[in-house]
Formats: structure tokens, sequence, C-alpha cells
């Protein structure tokens, strides 16, 4: 696996199609190529310095959970093993291995496909503005990171990047999809989150809540691009649960908190992380890799 951060990557030979707040994109005709780098974001903006390894430690991740959920499923994967790569991939080798991904190229639904079990970040602001979430209707005295009965489907649209997703309600997700795919992504998204919920809590993590990406390939849906990682999730340890405020975390809430502490205003530029930060964020990161997957 590289060492050296990898902040963005320049491979002259491949047509880059996109950079997304951490994976750069390249066109191989009907296929793609995904790289995570190790580009780090908040609040939709990315911060200035890398965290090492942290692109391998979400592309292991998510092959961990593409493979566990095959049964419930297809994704868009054809291979993470860079010697089965398109030759115009080759001199690239040793940047892609262990951070990239060769696809199957799918159309990706306009809507984030998010799933809470817990009630926390966006969804406990909301829960106490108006006793809802996402138009979902919630019982009165929940305490923040209090577990809900079941999980919800709360879905939010995809923003380009620098701007803000926005919570929706389930009709306006079928007026963005239609409601047989609406209906459908839905019983997906829950279904994928309760399996990886229970897997992970058997590991000592608690997935509070996560977002999923869906698209279509010759008319059948399948997942793509990450699953229950650090960046799509909220990852709390099971030992030090507590309801009634904000939990200790595996994921990006610890750099979130940091940024808080220091009154950055979310919007560009982001303030240079500190090393201590960096170095704590990969270790937060890491631990959530070796948890799941020993």
């Amino acid at each position: 696996m590289a060492s050296k951060p990898i902040f963005e990557t320049d491979f002259p030979e491949l047509q880059l199609i996109k950079r997304g707040k951490v994976r750069d994109i390249y066109d191989l005709d009907d296929k793609i190529l995904m790289i995570a780098t190790d580009r780090i974001s908040a609040y939709d903006v990315i911060m200035p310095n890398p965290v090492p390894r942290k692109g391998e430690i979400l592309t292991q991740i998510s092959l961990f959970w593409f493979k566990i959920m095959e049964d419930i499923v297809s994704n868009h994967l054809i291979s993470s093993n860079v010697d089965e790569y398109p030759e115009s991939c080759r001199p690239y080798a040793d940047a892609l291995r262990g951070r990239s991904m060769f696809v199957k190229k799918a159309k990706p639904l306009p809507i984030e496909c998010v799933v809470r079990g817990y009630i926390s970040g966006s969804g406990w602001k909301s829960y106490q503005e108006s006793g809802e979430v996402c138009g979902i209707k919630l019982p009165p005295g929940l305490k923040e990171s209090d577990q809900l009965t079941e999980p919800i489907f709360t879905p939010s649209t995809k923003e380009e990047l620098g701007a803000h997703d926005i919570n929706i309600d389930f009709s306006e997700a079928v007026n963005m999809v239609g409601l047989e795919l609406a209906e459908q992504v839905k019983d997906l998204s829950i279904s994928i989150y309760k399996k990886g919920a229970a897997l992970a809590a058997e590991k000592g993590i608690i997935i509070a809540d996560t977002k999923f990406e869906f698209g279509v390939i010759n008319d059948q849906l399948v997942l793509i691009d990450e699953v229950l990682t650090p960046d799509s999730s909220r990852f709390w340890p099971k030992q030090t649960y507590q309801p009634g405020g904000p939990q200790n975390s595996f994921d990006k809430q610890y750099l979130r908190d940091y940024l808080t502490s220091i009154n950055w205003d979310k919007t560009p530029p982001a303030p240079l992380l500190p090393e201590e930060v960096i170095q704590k964020t990969y270790q937060k990161y890491m631990e959530a890799l070796t948890s799941l997957t020993n």
C-alpha cells in the first residue's frame, strides 16, 4: 500500500471525469476507474491537508461491505486488483494499489439514501425544531443519540461540491426518481443498514446513521460508490455509548468537533489542520477498519 498521502491524482493518459470530495473518477469507455484519495471534507468543504492512507482505509471497508451485501443488492464492482485493470492503468499501478476500484458505469440516482437508526446530527436538530425528521414524526421526549425503535429512511438532495445537501421528505424523493424507484431504494437502504448495523454491533461498533448511493445499469438498481465507511456513516464505540448528548466516534466527528472549537464558519477556505488532528483522525479511521475486518 502506498504510504505517501495522495491529495489528488494526475494520470495524463486517462480521461478525468470528475473530482469529488474524496474520489477522482476516470472514464475507461463503458467502465470507470474510481480512486479514493486522502482528501477529507467537513461540512461539504475539502480540508487543505490530506489524512494519510484514508483512501486505502475507505476502499478496504467498502470492499468488505460490498461482498457482505451481495445477497441483498448487486454492486458496480468489477475488480479492485490493479493487475486485472486495463493496460492503460498499469503506469499508475503504485498509486492505485489498495485505494481504487475498476467498476461498471452506472447512472447515479440524484438522491442520497440516508438511513438513521439513532437520532443525531442534522436529524437531532430537525427533531428539536419540529419533532420530525424529513417529514417522519418521531415520538416525543427523545434524547440526543437515542436509538430509534426502527431505522428511518431520510433522503437528501445531492448538491454540487461546496454546497450542502438538503434533507427532503419521501414525497420529494418520489418527485425526483419516481415512486417505484423511491420505494425500492428505501427498502434496500434499510435492509443494508440493518444487516451492516447488526454485524458492526458484534464487533463493538454502533452504526448510528449512514448514506448510500445507488445507480442504474441496464435497468437494474445497483449499489455504487462507498458503503458503510467512516466518511458516509456515524460510527460510535458500543462500549462508551450513552444517550443524552454527542458520542465518541470512529468517524470524522472528531474533525468536525475540532473545527467547531476554533469557530470556523464552515465556508471555504478551510483552515490548515494541525498534525495532531490529522494523526488522530487517521487513528480513528484505522480503528474502524481493524474493528470491522479484523
